[in-house]
């Protein structure tokens, strides 16, 4: 056990080598199977890679190497690592090892989601003050008024807060862009529901530098060199702290979809197929025209092995 400033705590340590996450590692060690330098640990213990490890009485595996995945996400794929729940996307990507999505994409809607087996990454993209963008193509019920478009730009409140100020703009008769910096739950849907619209497709096109580009429904590839520079070169300066991620949301907001907003007026994974250009592996997920339902049969099967390179 180490005192050193580069020290991890031991449920992430764990759960940084794959063989589970963080929450069933806190389990392990309140069961008394971990051992750190021959004894039995306890929550809240720090190591480091000189320490010796085990579970179950076995010595860890070496940490893996980042995964940093771009998935063209179907409608019907729930964002869960619970693999006992159908059409789960760890089943729908199908990929070689353990990952896990990087916040998520409602079971309705389509198109861009990371995924990674970084944690790090994860709390730092995440986190609410981090401000980083989000973009999505939204269809709605009727005709898109250039007040809908205001309102939705200045802020709505939903979910006992205001909603940040984004940018919106339509493209359709009943199509919109909006870039958001924040992700409340089902935050769109929340919004157009309080202005009395009703959102009929919503596909997520980029987040942050990566785009969703020609990869197809279903699909995945993975994050290009360049690309994760870029991130990286975004995020140096971004909290990695969960926790404050989590309590800079409004209460209501942490406590998931159950609250209906009343309006003050009315109302499985292929990987993608590349091709012979500079980036064989193509653009992140969620291509096709705007507000169209995805070309795939969600949870298809391809057995996970990725073409080209």
């Amino acid at each position: 056990m180490s005192e050193d400033k580069s020290a991890t705590r031991l449920n992430k340590f764990i759960s940084e080598t794959g063989i589970c996450s963080r929450r069933e590692a806190d389990r392990l060690i309140e069961q008394g199977r971990v051992t750190v330098n021959g004894d039995v640990a306890g929550m809240g213990v720090k190591v480091t890679d000189a320490d010796q490890v085990t579970v179950n009485g076995k010595p860890l595996r070496a940490k893996p190497k980042a995964v940093y995945l771009v998935y063209n996400k179907p409608i019907g794929i729930t964002c869960t690592t619970d693999r006992a729940i159908p059409e789960n996307i760890v089943d729908a990507v199908n990929y070689k090892a353990r990952i896990f999505p990087i916040g998520r994409l409602d079971k309705p809607s389509c198109g861009l989601i990371l995924l990674t087996n970084d944690g790090d990454i994860v709390n730092k993209i995440l986190r609410a003050g981090n401000a980083h963008e989000k973009e999505y193509i939204v269809s709605m019920d009727k005709p898109v008024t250039d007040d809908f478009v205001a309102r939705m730009s200045a802020g709505v409140p939903i979910l006992d807060t205001v909603t940040k100020p984004c940018k919106v703009r339509k493209v359709g008769p009943k199509t919109i862009n909006i870039i958001l910096t924040q992700g409340l739950n089902r935050q769109i849907r929340r919004m157009a529901e309080y202005l009395g619209f009703s959102v009929t497709s919503l596909r997520r096109v980029r987040i942050m530098n990566i785009e969703l580009g020609g990869l197809k429904s279903g699909q995945w590839r993975e994050v290009t060199p360049r690309e994760l520079a870029l991130i990286n070169s975004m995020i140096g300066d971004s909290s990695k702290t969960e926790e404050a991620s989590i309590l800079q949301q409004p209460k209501a907001a942490r406590q998931g979809p159950r609250i209906k907003d009343k309006p003050a007026t009315a109302s499985r994974g292929k990987p993608a197929r590349t091709g012979s250009g500079r980036d064989r592996r193509s653009a992140p997920p969620g291509a096709g025209r705007p507000g169209s339902r995805s070309n795939a049969r969600p949870g298809s099967r391809t057995g996970g092995k990725k073409t080209g390179r």
